[in-house]
């Protein structure tokens, strides 16, 4: 199944004024990297977000967010978002930046 180009749209539209975010094809979906590192994405109907381990671990027992394992090991410092927790755009954009804000916490690439 390919990721959700509706997401993507929606993504597209609250982060057009965000400088230093590139957007690339990864995991089968599409990842955005903000100075190099990934911050968030599209996986099939699913809003990946790099959140660190520490937040993730709070975020997991939150309604409608999951461990990012598309793989069978899931990865640490990662969560995949259902859709319907980000089901308006407030919700999004907060989602979006989490992952920004931890991408910017890490050094440039």
């Amino acid at each position: 199944m390919p990721y959700n180009v509706e997401i993507e749209k929606r993504i597209d539209k609250i982060i057009s004024s965000w400088p230093y975010l590139q957007k690339r094809k990864m995991f089968g979906g599409i990842c955005y990297l903000f100075k190099g590192n990934m911050c968030f994405g599209i996986y099939k109907d699913y809003l990946i977000v790099r959140t660190g381990q520490d937040l993730s671990i709070k975020l997991l027992k939150e309604k409608y967010v999951v461990p990012f394992d598309i793989t069978g090991k899931a990865l640490k410092g990662w969560v995949m978002v259902q859709e319907q927790g980000f089901s308006s755009s407030v919700k999004l954009s907060n989602w979006l930046q989490i992952g920004k804000e931890y991408a910017a916490s890490l050094p440039p690439k």
